[in-house]
């Protein structure tokens, strides 16, 4: 290895020559195993960093030329490292930047093949953090000074410095002013906070080499760390694990992800670690084919993925299968022999595929498989891998298995995995130029609702933008909560694998608790339930995605509403709606709809067939069965033809002079070419359906707004025009009629020209076509029969017993204790249905209470005097009709 001469390079920039000392002498080709050396590990600047060539240089160079090179920060990081070097009682030094000629690829692939022994064999490692200049060592993740490295120095976040800090036996820290704030083995704790790695592997990583497979992670677990680790190039992703693993590969820039599948065969031919499958341990991607990740970040949360050996893995696989020990003991012995064998811990690299030895329970209905690796997961359940038939071989296949719960039967079977890569040269996680999505914040809606913005975990969000790297896996959870309500909801925000998604929760708050006050605990609670769920359709560049959830004892709905703009954002809107019913608790559903803009999300009531342009835009219209159609009208359509019951701006008096609510005027074009006759026709646009042309003499397009205002007005409507339809656009014309494909004109027949009646004000105008759809807000889910029931219940006991406490007559003392304690021994929390209504409302206490407030009732009504006993009545006075209508409307179905 070169090695640079600390004395040398410290003179030469002090201008100091010695006797016998040339320019070049500054690196020196010397062995690592017999030199004591320090190394430095830092974080590359490519723009400021001096090169092997210009270290040899630089005393060559001209004036101007040297003193720029010197004005770099990547020289004054070299001379400080020499200045602390020698310091410490070292010669030589090894910097990656100076000391590794990346002209020639050969010095380049030593470099890289013998880089974790290089830092290995050190004796002394110098890590400089550039961006931390306080004078102690960051203990806690801070957002606001490290906002693109999740919280902490850059240094965690890169790929090679993963083995930089497990290879060097000591290490020390620095800051940016060149301040030791701390020893490698006095911040084990810290570190293995950040990084996820043991304190055996942070104090030794010869643990790695360890012949004992209780002592050395499994590989699955070595993966981990570097999951979320980022590098410039695509290939070094994959380069700089080549150390940790002990294997050995040439390197082949301009391969790409390609990279990482060699370094995982390359372990597969020296390992017997069947971990290297158990990527995406909680089925957070959906890619099939290859058993092979595409890249370290597939196995994010595999850091508590473990071996199991051979006797245990068979006692686990029994408890996991569920097979009956005195059931077939011949197929037992045959499978116990096999889990035992030497043949399950042998893994061959063929031209069919990667041949392995494993337990396997098979599909009954289909050729599918469910393979069970001996190693298991964070709960201690055995890792499965489902597989799909491909030729020879078997191909990963997420959930193609699908094995019923009586199916026991497993067989230790000998089959080839597919590995080879099929797709696209690509990069997944990290590309090679980082990209920026930016996420535009709109919880106004909910804030009128009464919710406040609490905060956000684990990165604070500051205004109402938040922006994402498409090389980092992130997800920040934001928590909004209702004192007053007593209730709360968290919204997801994250971008993984370069998918950008939003979703929400919510759970019960605790009843001893202001929501305000314990956001911090749901916040956490809500991120790890978020991150370990499945991974979300991406919501960039795709149309709105609405997610909503019931909040419990509540009668609402949190809505999570994303999609593209055209400014580029990817809006997420926050919103608070009624709940359409059928709740039982928390439930959530999503459901993805072509949108008439991000603010106004529709549901279409049917294909329209008939093809325009309004304003340039590509819009699709219905044919009107009634000229009397008009904007704004809305009604039902039972039988698939739309039937008016009103419009919304005449029946709720909304003024439509100067207002946001006016509808808007379009320029009709057509989006096909014309028949040569109509060609020659001015103001004629043409239309067609079904290979059927029709003609429109002067059309008009009227349709309704797209803004915030005409948007507040529908949730306005939405409870009064729950499950209408509503005719959002309509093109008026002056005539219409079918023309053939020539262009002559035919009878239009019951939807003529001169059929019908129009509400447009001008007899010569007329409404051919239509656009009619369903606002979100004005949904309606079709009623629970289960609920229906429920209520009728709760109402027929709930007059039952008022009729019980209203009885006319005089009554004895006798029968008056009878009746109260029967009144005492009815199960009043079954008979209202109080564990199903605590969804909706909570708690109710009231009728904990009645059956002793109606006692003392009749009790103290038995003892009235017995001169005013047969004048009194013992029924109460009738409730008011407040009380009757307020009662009615609560038990009403």
């Amino acid at each position: 290895m070169k090695l640079l001469n600390i004395e040398a390079v410290l003179d030469r920039d002090n201008g100091i020559r010695r006797a016998g000392h040339d320019d070049t002498e500054v690196l020196n080709e010397l062995d690592d195993r017999t030199t004591s050396y320090a190394i430095l590990s830092h974080r590359w600047k490519s723009d400021s960093e001096v090169s092997h060539k210009e270290m040899i240089r630089l005393m060559k160079m001209g004036r101007k030329e040297r003193k720029a090179v010197k004005q770099r920060d990547g020289y004054r990081k070299i001379i400080k490292s020499c200045e602390q070097a020698k310091k410490d009682g070292y010669k030589w030094l090894w910097i990656d930047t100076c000391c590794i000629d990346k002209r020639s690829s050969a010095e380049l692939s030593e470099a890289i093949n013998s880089m974790y022994r290089w830092y290995r064999n050190s004796r002394m490692c110098y890590v400089y953090l550039h961006d931390v200049d306080k004078l102690a060592f960051p203990s806690e993740q801070d957002f606001s000074r490290f906002d693109k490295s999740n919280g902490w120095p850059e240094w965690f976040s890169r790929g090679w410095t993963l083995q930089e800090l497990i290879a060097p036996r000591k290490a020390e820290f620095f800051n940016k002013d060149w301040i030791s704030i701390g020893a490698k083995q006095d911040l084990t704790s810290v570190l293995e906070v950040i990084t996820r790695i043991p304190r055996d592997v942070l104090r030794d990583g010869q643990v790695l080499r360890s012949s004992s497979s209780r002592e050395r992670p499994c590989i699955a677990h070595v993966m981990s760390w570097a999951s979320d680790r980022k590098t410039e190039r695509v290939e070094d992703r994959a380069y700089s694990l080549l150390g940790l693993f002990g294997v050995n590969m040439p390197m082949l820039y301009g391969e790409g992800s390609k990279a990482f599948q060699r370094l995982q065969l390359e372990i597969i031919r020296v390992s017997s670690d069947h971990s290297i499958f158990a990527w995406n341990p909680r089925d957070q991607l959906r890619e099939d084919g290859s058993i092979l990740a595409d890249n370290p970040s597939h196995f994010e949360g595999c850091h508590d993925i473990e071996k199991v050996p051979p006797k245990k893995f068979y006692r686990e696989l029994m408890r996991r299968i569920g097979v009956d020990v005195d059931a077939d003991q011949g197929r037992l012995e045959l499978l116990r022999r096999g889990v035992e064998s030497p043949q399950l811990s042998r893994l061959d690299v063929t031209n069919l595929g990667i041949e392995v030895s494993l337990p396997v329970i098979r599909d009954p209905v289909s050729n599918n498989i469910e393979v069970i690796l001996p190693c298991s997961d964070h709960d201690g359940n055995l890792v499965t891998v489902d597989l799909q038939p491909r030729g020879h071989s078997f191909g990963r296949c997420f959930g193609a298995a699908r094995i019923p719960k009586n199916v026991t039967h497993a067989e230790f079977t000998s089959l080839y995995l597919v590995w080879s890569q099929d797709t696209q040269e690509s990069y997944d996680h990290q590309d090679t130029e980082e990209s920026c999505y930016d996420l535009r914040l709109d919880d106004r809606r909910a804030l009128c609702h009464g919710f406040t913005r609490c905060g956000s975990f684990p990165r604070e969000i500051t205004g109402d933008t938040v922006t994402f790297s498409s090389q980092r896996n992130i997800l920040i959870v934001v928590v909004y909560a209702n004192d007053n309500a007593r209730s709360r909801f968290a919204v997801g925000l994250g971008c993984y694998l370069d998918k950008v998604w939003a979703s929400i929760f919510c759970d019960d708050c605790p009843a001893n608790k202001e929501v305000w006050s314990s956001w911090e605990g749901f916040a956490k609670q809500a991120y790890d339930i978020l991150w370990d769920g499945p991974t979300h359709n991406s919501c960039r560049n795709t149309p709105n995605t609405i997610k909503d959830v019931h909040l419990p004892q509540s009668v609402c709905d949190a809505r999570v509403i994303c999609g593209s703009s055209d400014s580029g954002y990817t809006n997420v809107v926050i919103d608070i709606q009624l709940c359409p019913g059928c709740c039982g608790g928390s439930r959530e559903h999503t459901y993805t709809s072509r949108s008439y803009g991000l603010w106004l999300p529709w549901t279409s009531r049917r294909n329209r067939s008939h093809k325009l342009q309004l304003d340039g835009e590509p819009t699709e219209f219905d044919l009107c069965s009634d000229q009397g159609i008009a904007v704004g009208d809305y009604g039902d359509s039972p039988d698939g033809n739309f039937r008016r019951c009103g419009n919304m701006f005449k029946d709720f008096g909304i003024d439509l002079t100067n207002s946001p609510y006016r509808p808007v005027a379009s320029l009709v074009t057509s989006c096909s070419r014309s028949p040569r006759r109509v060609q020659t026709q001015h103001e004629a646009v043409v239309t067609s359906s079904l290979g059927e042309n029709m003609i429109l003499h002067q059309p008009k397009g009227l349709s309704l707004p797209n803004n915030e205002e005409f948007e507040l007005l529908l949730k306005a409507l939405s409870t009064t025009l729950a499950g209408k339809l509503l005719v959002t656009a309509v093109i008026q014309c002056s005539q219409f009629y079918k023309v053939d494909h020539e262009g002559r004109r035919k009878n239009l027949g019951d939807a003529s020209a001169s059929n019908g009646r129009n509400r447009s004000g001008d007899p010569g105008t007329f409404t051919p076509l239509h656009v009619i759809a369903r606002p979100l807000s004005w949904h309606k889910e079709p009623a629970c029969s289960s609920r229906r029931e429920q209520f009728i219940n709760i109402r027929k006991h709930f007059y039952t017993l008022v009729d019980l406490c209203h009885i006319e007559g005089t009554i004895a003392r006798e029968e008056s204790v009878d009746k109260c304690n029967t009144s005492r021994g009815v199960d009043l929390s079954a008979m209202f249905g109080l564990d199903y209504l605590k969804n909706f409302v909570g708690k109710i206490t009231f009728f904990e209470k009645l059956p002793s407030i109606m006692a003392n009732q009749l009790c103290s009504e038995a003892f009235v005097d017995t001169a005013e006993g047969n004048s009194l009545s013992v029924r109460p006075s009738n409730p008011s009709s407040v009380s009757l209508v307020w009662t009615r409307n609560l038990f009403e179905c």
